[in-house]
């Protein structure tokens, strides 16, 4: 970990925390994820037919996420020589890179607007703001299920929008942080237990429960670390309590940490039952004693706890840099 990734890494943080995604910007250039988008789409239309047999396809997703994570180090370690062969220069211009792929300011813009849409259109704008977001069926949601897929999509994208990406950085440079959001983007796409990527998404859906799995827990710390500073010491070890007792509810291997770590520092109950393309869904309740109805103040108070997430995660890794520096 040199200094050069810890200073651009503190630099994004704070820059993508003021700016996020400027729209004016990527209405002009394609967005890299839209890039990845389009890579993992061809290989989709290509190795995924049909007609051909489960095994087949499971091997052709094994092969395609292996090349393109493969192109995504290369061009990873393509841009890092350019980079730091240009001095200053190259600095600002990997610290622009490493930007593009965090997610704080958009993240909780997104979010914010759930709460906004709930106070000034009712359940209808809660529902039109919140479906931009999330994957299950927003008419399926009332208003306290509303603000409970706002707040968990909040928490399961801190840890996999913002700490998993900046963590990747740390530890690989741009070549960890290209590989990384092309990994996250073809499990977004195609790892899902559908019939048509059941097979084929295979690969990327575990390969991306790995990237992802200390990323997990390091979010729930920093979500825990948040409540503290912003609540107080008892918000804060009842959202460890509840990360410890209940993240193994989640039937995702990783999703449950920051999401009971955001249960416990609000008191609320998250998860449950829910409808995902018109199937229902049935887990437990995450912090199930916490309070059954989540508010819109709700999600204005988890947008507050990520943003001080986020100011932990940036304050870290400027401990880390001075640290480096006195060594």
């Amino acid at each position: 970990m040199t200094l050069w990734i810890l200073a651009a890494l503190v630099g994004a943080l704070v820059l993508d925390r003021i700016v996020g995604d400027p729209p004016a910007l990527w209405a002009r250039l394609p967005h890299p994820v839209v890039l990845f988008g389009h890579g993992i789409a061809f290989f989709d239309r290509r190795l995924n037919r049909e007609t051909l047999a489960p095994a087949t396809r499971r091997r052709n997703g094994v092969v395609a996420i292996v090349l393109l994570l493969a192109l995504s180090i290369a061009v990873g370690l393509a841009l890092s020589s350019l980079f730091q062969g240009l001095g200053l220069v190259g600095f600002v211009l990997e610290l622009l890179v490493v930007a593009v792929f965090l997610a704080q300011k958009s993240l909780g813009d997104h979010v914010s607007a759930v709460a906004l849409g709930l106070r000034t259109d009712g359940l209808e704008g809660g529902r039109r703001a919140v479906s931009l977001i999330v994957g299950r069926d927003p008419q399926a949601l009332d208003a306290p299920g509303v603000c409970r897929a706002a707040i968990e999509s909040l928490a399961e994208n801190f840890a996999d929008g913002v700490v998993a990406p900046a963590l990747w950085y740390a530890l690989a440079g741009l070549p960890g942080i290209l590989a990384y959001k092309m990994l996250n983007t073809a499990d977004s796409m195609i790892g899902h237990r559908s019939d048509t990527y059941r097979d084929f998404g295979w690969a990327s859906a575990r390969l991306d429960d790995l990237a992802n799995w200390p990323a997990a827990r390091l979010s729930s710390l920093l979500i825990a670390a948040a409540a503290w500073l912003r609540q107080g010491a008892p918000a804060a070890r009842r959202s460890l309590s509840v990360t410890l007792r209940d993240s193994g509810l989640h039937r995702s291997p990783n999703s449950g940490w920051p999401e009971a770590a955001m249960a416990g520092a609000l008191d609320i109950q998250l998860t449950g039952p829910r409808i995902y393309g018109g199937e229902r869904v049935s887990e437990p309740m995450i912090n199930g004693s916490g309070r059954p109805v989540a508010t819109a103040g709700d999600i204005e108070a988890g947008v507050d706890l990520f943003y001080g997430s986020c100011t932990a995660l940036t304050v870290v890794t400027a401990l880390m840099l001075g640290a480096a520096i006195l060594v």
